[in-house]
């Protein structure tokens, strides 16, 4: 889905009705800057508020993932390439979640061989250093890639709300996390609280 073309659809269709972002986003009960964020290709709206957006500005679930009004006669045809623009968006995010496995797991071991290559065999003090600083970098760049494998797969479902989104790398980076959760703040309802890593939309 081109999110840039959705964007300025609902943009042209907002002001066609009348509406400021701000009217739009209280009919939807977000904040406005969400509004802006689907406006400028951002984001796309969450599954959740597809319905209701598309009841406030009088366009079909369809039309809005297509980015256009979509006629009678090609409305199969977009429906069914819309259907599977969404199969292709989450098998990718399985996809980078199953690369972020790996990308750790290797990682792991590869840090822990250069650790125990560095401590137990007899190395002069320079190799020594040398291996050790080369777990850290290997550390550092393994952790790196999976986070931003991990960031991009899938999305995040706030509990307050249930909007789903994709936080940036830093508010990833920053927030505590367990296995499933991460310390998120919405960018729906603006609450930080623990989210919910989802694959699929």
């Amino acid at each position: 889905m081109d999110q840039i073309k959705i964007g300025h659809f609902i943009a042209d269709t907002r002001k066609a009705k009348n509406l400021t972002q701000r009217q739009l986003a209280d009919a939807l009960a977000i904040s406005d800057k969400t509004v802006s964020k689907w406006e400028t290709g951002k984001g796309l709206p969450d599954v959740s508020l597809m319905l209701p957006l598309c009841r406030a500005l009088e366009i079909t679930v369809n039309d809005l993932l297509t980015g256009e009004k979509v006629s009678a006669s090609d409305y199969q045809t977009k429906a069914e390439e819309n259907m599977m623009d969404l199969i292709k968006e989450n098998q990718e995010n399985k996809k980078r979640m199953v690369l972020s496995v790996i990308c750790g797991t290797i990682t792991v071991i590869a840090v822990c061989s250069l650790v125990i290559i560095a401590s137990y065999l007899e190395l002069p003090i320079a190799v020594r250093i040398l291996l050790i600083l080369l777990a850290l970098a290997t550390a550092v760049a393994g952790v790196g890639a999976a986070a931003v494998l991990d960031a991009q797969a899938g999305y995040y479902e706030c509990p307050a709300c249930g909007a789903t989104f994709v936080p940036t790398l830093g508010a990833y980076v920053k927030g505590y996390h367990t296995l499933t959760r991460r310390r998120l703040t919405c960018p729906s309802c603006g609450k930080t609280s623990m989210c919910r890593h989802r694959i699929i939309r």
